[in-house]
């Protein structure tokens, strides 16, 4: 296994990842408030809303992500929004259909090639509008032995992303955790975690799954399952009809 540090410059974007465990049976009304009237006023104090997804998997877990330029940004606009008035006017609905909001992994581009390239905000369907059509989104998170930085970043970019391209499965996006200590302790987030998180989109779960089986046969696969500290989650997400990355 490699072990020499990945040096690569990155941007300083940060990106949220959360997984809400939502109250059995409310996900499309907690959807209904989210997309309705909780986009825009993030997106006023300097954040940006990239997506917003059911679980295929789990009829109560909502998923979404929001990004920052940086982690200064990231304190001002969390501080501003939720004390401002958009959050107060709605914390009422959105809060009582929540049964946990701690799920969350804080991360940064592991490269700049592998930062996510998401429509603006403009492109983004008004609220009541008709959904388009919209593929899976895949988010696989590997949690590992060693800091990503120490090998497997470079493994990902130089033999895990190319077999991942030649089977048809194309890399949207590759992020490991931001180490900067959390500036919002009031939203808690997993900041502990070893991880490489990367995304796909895809039309078709049967030749995806197929593919993945084929990888875990392959000599790529088994350097692979050498870096895991324990097995993969995988999310596999539909994206709400206000979702960029669709």
């Amino acid at each position: 296994m490699a072990t020499s540090a990945d040096t690569s410059v990155v941007t300083p974007a940060v990106l949220e990842l959360r997984q809400y465990k939502i109250v059995a049976g409310k996900r499309d009304e907690m959807i209904a408030v989210f997309d309705g009237k909780l986009i825009e006023g993030q997106e006023e104090v300097g954040m940006r809303l990239l997506g917003q997804f059911r679980d295929r998997d789990d009829p109560n877990r909502f998923t979404w992500m929001r990004e920052f330029s940086n982690m200064d940004a990231r304190g001002a606009a969390l501080t501003h929004f939720y004390t401002g008035p958009v959050w107060k006017a709605h914390r009422g609905e959105a809060n009582p259909l929540l049964e946990d909001n701690d799920n969350v992994l804080l991360l940064k581009p592991a490269t700049a090639e592998l930062a996510l390239q998401v429509p603006p905000a403009s492109e983004r369907a008004k609220a009541g509008d008709a959904p388009k059509p919209a593929s899976t989104i895949v988010v696989t998170i590997y949690y590992l032995w060693k800091d990503p930085s120490e090998g497997f970043t470079r493994f990902f970019a130089e033999k895990l992303k190319p077999e991942l391209t030649a089977a048809g499965v194309p890399v949207l996006g590759g992020y490991i955790t931001e180490a900067t200590p959390n500036n919002f302790p009031a939203l808690p987030v997993r900041q502990h975690e070893k991880v490489f998180v990367w995304f796909t989109r895809t039309q078709d779960a049967a030749s995806y799954d197929q593919m993945l089986a084929k990888l875990q046969g392959s000599a790529v696969g088994r350097e692979l399952k050498d870096y895991q500290e324990r097995a993969a989650q995988v999310l596999r997400l539909a994206p709400t009809s206000r979702s960029l990355l669709r």
